[in-house]
């Protein structure tokens, strides 16, 4: 039956300039050929993510993406979603007013586009939309800007973290049980429904492949990526991780992100 590669993106199989080394292609086609199955398993919307599959040639059989931390699932062979959760109205909505009174950057996302309200048409969505080729939207409420909620919002402050830090704490306070926060890089702030993570996904989809966890290698770099690394039969750490990632895995890499730290990762566990 083969085992089950689940691949954070951006800081594991993507150098720091969102490239892809030869090595990594080449590694992840092999694993395919041996009758392994590889999961994009990232933070980044559908969209990207889905861009990013066809670029890898993930696209065949055994195929998927895990979006939005957990929030959206994609069968890449059938072209079908398998599994969607949305955040609520009301907790949106008070995310979004809080952030507003605080003065903080906050976004969210429709099936196409990054979703800002008209005070954050700046520079700080067009510098997270560019590398991952994302276009954005401009509503003036977000009230009546949406017609489906959400699946994430995030906060980003490109300069200062500890507004959103601070931002981080009052979600963790006022909106436990409703909404869960992480950082996926230094900047940016996930915000998601409760219980929304990589790894609960992970464990979801081995059931449904029928692959046991033992046979889950997950790799990633960020906070975000703890619970798959926690979840899986081998957990990876790139050798360029976050101090408590490399706390939470079985095994740390040699090589990081701009070294071909996947093929490592396949050259060690899915011969």
């Amino acid at each position: 039956m083969g085992k089950c590669l689940f691949l954070d993106l951006d800081g594991t199989l993507l150098r720091d300039d969102k490239s892809l080394s030869e090595a990594n292609y080449r590694a992840i086609q092999q694993a395919l050929a041996r009758g392994h199955r590889a999961v994009i398993t990232t933070g980044r919307p559908l969209k990207s993510a889905l861009l990013q599959a066809q670029a890898l040639g993930l696209t065949g059989q055994g195929c998927y993406v895990i979006a939005m931390n957990g929030g959206r699932v994609w069968d890449c062979a059938g072209e079908r979603e398998l599994y969607r959760r949305s955040m609520a109205w009301d907790d949106l909505f008070a995310l979004f007013d809080e952030a507003n009174r605080r003065g903080i950057f906050v976004q969210t996302y429709d099936d196409r586009d990054v979703v800002v309200e008209a005070r954050n048409d700046n520079e700080t969505v067009r510098r997270y939309c560019a590398p991952i080729q994302m276009d954005y939207r401009v509503v003036d409420d977000i009230r009546s800007g949406l017609t489906v909620p959400p699946v994430k919002a995030m906060a980003i402050d490109f300069f200062d973290r500890a507004p959103v830090e601070d931002l981080e704490a009052w979600i963790c306070r006022e909106l436990a049980g409703r909404l869960d926060c992480f950082f996926s890089s230094q900047y940016y702030l996930e915000i998601v429904p409760a219980g929304q993570n990589k790894g609960t996904v992970l464990k979801a989809m081995c059931a449904r492949l029928g692959i046991p966890l033992r046979d889950a290698v997950a790799v990633g770099d960020a906070a975000n990526d703890i619970p798959m690394i926690r979840a899986a039969g081998v957990g990876v750490a790139m050798a360029n991780a976050d101090l408590p990632v490399r706390a939470a895995a079985d095994v740390v890499t040699a090589r990081d992100n701009n070294h071909d730290g996947i093929a490592e990762v396949v050259e060690r566990f899915l011969e």
